[in-house]
Parts: structure tokens; sequence; C-alpha cells
């Protein structure tokens, strides 16, 4: 009997170890939970091909737009998780909240104003065309009447390019890529391309293109960080608000010079 009471005890005296043994197994993997969901993370989007606004140089995402949103997001304490795809797919995951907002050159509009809520602007662009420097007979819009140009498909680019050429006197062809766009104009495959002239500007003394600008910008546009309106409301004013101390601080304006060579943070 003694023998058995004791075997009793043990069998009790393990279970209990064990009991306990699991219960701080439990504890340390709900502890490990509850860090990851306290991580503020921004979804943000970027094309990864549209320099010097977002491009990858050693596998690295980096641009004027991809570094004022990654130094905003850290003064508030966030980290940026990075998603790349064309601009018009990026406008497709901001629409079905698969990303928080784009950081890719995105013009405030009218028409992306009914849909998006917009942080403070962070760069003002003047758009324009450039066309191969060996087109001697193309020296201002009015010469691109006949010919065809070529534009970023979804990109406001495109969009102001038809607003200005009220009688479809010019061709638009739309390529997935400012690549794909840029490089038919090189190669003569199309008589001019449309962009903001920063990023022109940028692209040509970069790679040493034969490339000239027809004309003036045709019209400006303020860029913003755009989110679907009814979401996100608190971020979106928290990042607007250290935008605003970005400006004032000049740190945007020493992102623009380093990127495109000059200050576009302002609208003059």
């Amino acid at each position: 009997m003694k023998k058995f009471s004791f075997l009793l005890i043990l069998t009790l005296v393990v279970g209990i170890l064990a009991a306990c043994g699991g219960a701080k197994e439990d504890t340390s993997s709900n502890e490990g939970a509850t860090q990851t969901e306290e991580k503020k993370v921004i979804r943000a989007g970027a094309t990864g091909q549209s320099y010097p606004n977002s491009y990858k140089e050693n596998d690295k995402l980096v641009g004027f737009d991809v570094e004022v949103l990654e130094t905003a997001a850290a003064n508030l304490g966030y980290e940026v998780e990075w998603v790349n795809s064309d601009f018009s797919g990026l406008l497709g995951q901001l629409e079905t909240n698969k990303i928080d907002t784009i950081a890719n050159a995105v013009a405030v509009t009218e028409e992306r104003q009914a849909k998006y809520d917009f942080s403070e602007p962070y760069s003002y662009l003047g758009i324009t065309i450039v066309t191969h420097e060996e087109n001697d007979q193309i020296n201002s819009l009015e010469d691109l009447k006949g010919k065809t140009v070529s534009g970023v498909l979804g990109s406001n680019n495109v969009k102001n390019l038809q607003a200005y050429d009220k009688n479809g006197e010019i061709e638009i062809r739309t390529y997935e890529t400012r690549d794909g766009a840029m490089n038919d104009a090189i190669n003569k495959r199309v008589e001019g391309y449309v962009n903001a002239k920063p990023s022109l500007l940028a692209e040509i003394n970069k790679g040493d293109l034969p490339l000239k600008f027809v004309g003036e910008p045709f019209v400006y546009e303020a860029v913003a960080l755009p989110f679907v309106k009814g979401t996100n409301d608190e971020l979106r004013e928290a990042l607007s608000a250290e935008i605003q101390k970005l400006h004032e601080d000049g740190t945007i304006s020493e992102l623009s010079i380093k990127y495109y060579g000059e200050d576009v943070s302002k609208k003059d």
C-alpha cells in the first residue's frame, strides 16, 4: 500500500510539472504574437521602374518618393512594406485595400479626388513631352499633330495630354512601364514621350539619352500620397503633418535635389 501511495504521488507531481512547462511555452508564444501585432506598418506601392521616383539599385528599392515616405514613416514610428507592380496595378491594389497608399509621383487631380483623399503634397511637377533629338521637324506641341506620343497606361500624364489635345489630333500609345514608353521614343518608333519634366531631365542626364524637350510644360500638378476615401484617415493626417515638417526643415528640398538635380518641392 505504501509503495502504491508513493507511485500515485510521484505521478501527480510529474503531471503538475508537465502542465507548468506547457503553460510557460504558451505564454512565450503569445508574447511573440503581441509584439508582431504591435509593429506599425504602412503597406505602400511603387513601380520600382520609375526613375527617379522609385527604382531598384542593387536590388534595393530607392528613389525620391520612396525616401520621402520612408523618412516620414520612420519619424512616426512606422516601417514601410513595399509592393511593386505596374502603375495601373498599384491603383487596383489600393482600391481593394491590399496596400494603404502609393508613393510613385501620384498627381492630385479632380478625378482622383472623387475616389481618394490625399496627403499634403510633397512635390510639384510640370508635364511635358520629349522627342528624339534628330526630329528637326518637331519643336513645339503643335508639331505633334498627326504624330504618335507614348505614355504610361493609367498615368495622369496620358490623361493630361488627352485633355490638352481636345480634338484628338495626337495619337497616344500606352505602355505598362516608363521604360517601354521611353525606349520607343529613343528608337524613333514614336515621335514623342509624355512625362513630368524633372523625371525626364533626370533620365536624360543619367543615360545621356538622345532626347530633347518639345516646348514648355503644358500643365503643372501637385504630387501626394493617395488613400481610399474613408480609410486610414488617422495615418493620412499624421503623414501630412510630418510631410509639412519635412518641407519646413528642408529635408524634402534636399531629397529633390539629390534625385532630380533641382528643387521640385515648391509650386514655383
